[in-house]
């Protein structure tokens, strides 16, 4: 048995060690899900696209990333490190792979944090419009941005704990809402979409696409392995348990506000506040607000759920030599890495405040922003899912099962995919509106310019691909596989 030697305020990285709970980093990908959203407020645009078949649309989101979450825990088993997926892919499917899932990570989780700032001031303007306070776009974003600054550069635990409150109260008064319609009802079975009445293959295609953007984040749990306590249990059990977890509330949640909609002479659809208003059908009009307090809380908690990821992969990009030594520095008495924080909180504001600024509507700039960080997550899926088959023979530990949970994973990952770019003349993969229709072309130019990048680093500086080799194999050479037990060697904190 290897001795356990464990610093108890800095690793290697300089970050804090063994300090997050098995909830603390569960709530790290509950809060970039932020699935008190769906219910509170985002469901119509949902059941517009997929109609009497949402559910059934969450049901396949489910079960596809059930199979990408197994890929993913294929190395969450076996190492952890604060570079979340851009490491393993490193390691699976070599540098140039990896550099393309960190660029596609950083864009994920920066524009998953835009878009949900977005929520968060539109959701706020609304508010303490009732209070009768009125605060500019740019003055809401600032004070959103901010503060969840201030959480991710002070500390991770409070930054965790603030995320684990807001999420487990929000969805706590949700299912309580929940109950109590469906027992208004009578505990009934809505028969129109058990039977997907009306629901034609495509309309559940286009709404996986959605589904898809309500899952994306879950993984982020994988970038705190250095700061959770038994990473190779805790992180996989998250990865995992987010999506299950997640994909329980969204199906109840969704069956239940479709089925109390019916009759009410209103349109789910066309509901900013969907449960809101059931709640003032049936008389608890306070419990109403209060979840729409939640919903605000949750926007804000997906704000610094995104920033602490997004953060961490750039910390360690940079230790490979990818960017500026400065982003892979560490605060001395916060054991955060505070110069990456404050940049990614930057950008997080600086986007949004810009659109704003030229008269594009915070829930419009919401929408655009959001469908754009799709296509981060969904190539990270994919290389993930194409990386653990490589990876385990490497190690020679590949099995049968093995390449069909990734064949699997790769193609639930395209319907999506095809959802969001579409085909030419085809009624099940129609190609979406504008302005909708050029994100793809504008994400492959952002890949493009990165890759590019990359690559004239590399032709410059050949001892970049050895740096990142020599970080992950660093990484790795700290976790004894045999017991499955977090290994830190002594070091000295970064500055």
């Amino acid at each position: 048995m290897i001795t356990q030697t464990k610093p108890e305020t800095s690793s290697v990285h300089g970050l804090k060690t063994n300090c997050l709970s098995f909830g603390e980093v569960l709530a790290q990908s509950f809060a970039v899900i932020a699935p008190t959203t769906i219910p509170a407020s985002n469901l119509g645009l949902l059941v517009a696209l997929s109609g009497n078949g949402t559910w059934l649309s969450f049901v396949i989101g489910i079960i596809g990333l059930v199979f990408v979450s197994l890929n993913i825990n294929q190395f969450a088993r076996r190492s952890a490190s604060p570079g979340s997926l851009y490491s393993y892919i490193v390691e699976g499917l070599g540098p140039t792979a990896g550099v393309i899932c960190g660029w596609s990570l950083v864009l994920a989780y920066l524009f998953t944090g835009m878009s949900t700032l977005c929520g968060f001031a539109n959701f706020s303007s609304v508010f303490i419009g009732y209070l009768g306070i009125h605060l500019s776009s740019i003055t809401l974003l600032a004070i959103g941005a901010g503060i969840a600054w201030y959480a991710a550069y002070k500390d991770i635990q409070l930054s965790a704990m603030a995320m684990l409150w807001m999420e487990g109260i929000s969805l706590t008064l949700i299912a309580i809402l929940c109950l109590i319609i469906w027992a208004h009802h009578g505990f009934a079975l809505d028969m129109a979409q058990l039977t997907l009445k009306d629901t034609k293959p495509s309309n559940v295609i286009m709404g996986l696409v959605l589904v898809m953007f309500a899952f994306s984040g879950f993984e982020s749990a994988t970038s705190l392995g250095d700061e959770a306590k038994n990473p190779l249990k805790t992180i996989p059990r998250s990865v995992l348990g987010s999506v299950l977890l997640a994909g329980v509330f969204f199906i109840s949640t969704t069956f239940i506000e479709v089925m109390a909609f019916q009759g009410t002479g209103v349109s789910i659809t066309t509901t900013e506040e969907p449960l809101g208003f059931l709640a003032n059908q049936i008389g608890l009009g306070f419990l109403g607000q209060l979840i729409a307090v939640g919903a605000l809380a949750s926007f804000f908690a997906c704000i610094l759920g995104c920033i602490n990821p997004a953060s961490r992969i750039f910390f360690l990009m940079a230790r490979h030599g990818l960017f500026s030594s400065r982003l892979g520095r560490t605060h001395l008495s916060n054991r955060t890495p505070h110069v990456a924080v404050t940049m990614c909180s930057l950008i997080v504001f600086l986007v949004p405040a810009l659109m704003s600024m030229f008269g594009i509507k915070l829930f419009e700039s919401m929408g655009y922003l959001g469908a754009i960080c799709a296509f981060g997550f969904l190539t990270v899926y994919v290389l993930i899912s194409l990386a653990a088959p490589v990876y385990l023979h490497r190690l020679g530990k590949l099995r049968l099962l093995d390449l069909v949970i990734s064949f699997l994973g790769v193609c639930f990952m395209m319907l999506p995919i095809l959802g969001s770019v579409g085909v030419p003349g085809n009624s099940l993969f129609p190609v979406p509106p504008a302005p909708y229709s050029i994100f793809p072309y504008l994400f492959l130019l952002y890949l493009a310019v990165t890759c590019g990048w990359f690559i004239w680093q590399r032709f410059r500086s050949p001892h970049i691909v050895r740096s990142m080799k020599q970080g992950i194999a660093a990484i790795n050479a700290r976790f004894d596989e045999s017991d499955a037990q977090y290994h830190y060697p002594q070091s000295k904190s970064v500055d």
